[in-house]
């Protein structure tokens, strides 16, 4: 499916629209969190939708490591961590790849985290890569900026060394494999539910911020970004249909207020 062309307020959203929807699956970073932190205002929302029944699940590019207190402590379903490949349901730990296979990916990785290092001036790794297991990321935002033809020479390097790459808000993320934000989204609703996401995607929301949010975007019809997704509309292939008055976590409040509004109707 393609996307609406530009993006519709969340307020003109028709009434109703969401009656319908069973789940919300959202980002992390700058979709609940606000300087590196989930708001009061993002968690009470993810409360007011697990309270409500829907089931909730974060897909992030962040490292399973650095997601795990989150797992535990958030009220969501499951995390997915490092862009599909690995999910977190509360201490249990899933990996879409075997340990075989993540070993011999894991040392090419950091063969290409060092070309990258090496061949772009500025580049370093993020501070969360310790926590990383299936994949490595860049920073260009977080604590060390990099500007856009950095991005672009960081992403080039990456694809030219056979890795699949995407941008966040703040990271430059690399890994091997066909597992992305959307396939693991399938994936894990598969494992969790036994249901094909594939064939009910308007009975589910995504909420993102980012060009890395763009698989889930362009598969779901339900897809709002944030006020804050404006930062990147321009290299946005895939939009989401509506957009946020709110930023970050004030946003995706937003975005639940107006479902539960709906699922009372």
């Amino acid at each position: 499916m393609m996307n609406e062309p530009s993006l519709i307020p969340l307020e003109q959203k028709p009434k109703g629209a969401w009656q319908g929807v069973q789940g919300v699956f959202t980002d992390i970073d700058d979709t609940l969190t606000t300087d590196g932190a989930i708001t009061a205002e993002a968690l009470d929302a993810l409360s007011a939708l697990k309270s409500a029944g829907l089931q909730v699940i974060a897909i992030t590019g962040r490292p399973v490591g650095w997601s795990k207190p989150f797992a535990q402590e958030w009220p969501v379903d499951a995390i997915v961590a490092e862009n599909g490949a690995v999910a977190l349901i509360e201490r249990e730990k899933l990996y879409q790849e075997d340990e075989a296979t993540r070993a011999i990916r894991f040392a090419r990785l950091q063969e290409v985290a060092s070309c990258v290092q090496r061949e772009v001036p500025g580049a370093v790794l993020a501070r969360d890569s310790h926590g990383r297991e299936t994949d490595i990321a860049v920073d260009h935002s977080e604590f060390n900026h990099l500007n856009e033809s950095q991005i672009g020479h960081v992403v080039d390097v990456m694809r030219r060394e056979g890795l699949n790459a995407s941008v966040s808000s703040i990271h430059v993320n690399a890994w091997i494999g066909e597992h992305d934000k959307w396939q693991g989204a399938c994936w894990i609703v598969r494992t969790l539910f036994d249901r094909d996401l594939a064939k009910e995607p308007d009975r589910w929301v995504y909420v993102g911020d980012s060009t890395n949010d763009q698989v889930m975007f362009q598969h779901l019809p339900n897809s709002v970004g944030v006020a804050n997704i404006r930062r990147f509309e321009a290299g946005l292939l895939h939009k989401p249909r509506y957009i946020t008055q709110g930023e970050r976590g004030a946003g995706f409040a937003e975005m639940a207020r107006a479902l539960l509004i709906d699922r009372r109707t």
